[in-house]
């Protein structure tokens, strides 16, 4: 994925954390491409750093029998990023519980999840907010 081409022409890159459950921990570095027309860091690429981390560790981590996808996103700015910034991608096994007791009684469920992104002092300089769907291929648990 640091080769895909939305991450490499702007500068997004990431490391597996942790492998059970799946961690990310993704990166952008302040260079002279990744700054906006003011010098900060660019609120397309802040964006682009939270997708689409969530929906991978849920699709590795709740099973085949589950469809997963992204439905929507929303991002504020808090603060200028005036630096390289990170963010960290975790759903905790309990997390991963819950979403799937949930798609299996409602049918199809729609986690909400806020990821902070934050600059080398550890300021949040932007927050994202992710919702994903989830629903069981057969839901066997559904009434018709």
């Amino acid at each position: 994925m640091n080769f895909w081409p939305p991450f490499l022409g702007s500068g997004i890159r990431f490391k597996v954390e942790q492998e059970r459950p799946l961690v990310f921990n993704v990166s952008l570095k302040l260079r002279w491409y990744t700054k906006n027309y003011v010098g900060t860091q660019y609120g397309g690429s802040l964006y682009s750093m939270s997708d689409p981390w969530l929906m991978l560790i849920l699709l590795d981590q709740i099973g085949k029998d589950f469809l997963v996808w992204d439905k929507s996103a929303s991002i504020r700015f808090l603060r200028p990023g005036k630096s390289h910034v990170r963010a960290r991608f975790a759903i905790t096994p309990e997390q991963i519980e819950e979403i799937r007791s949930r798609a299996l009684e409602l049918g199809k469920y729609e986690p909400t999840f806020t990821i902070d992104i934050v600059d080398q002092s550890d300021q949040v300089i932007a927050q994202v907010d992710k919702v994903l769907w989830v629903k069981p291929k057969q839901n066997k648990f559904a009434h018709s």
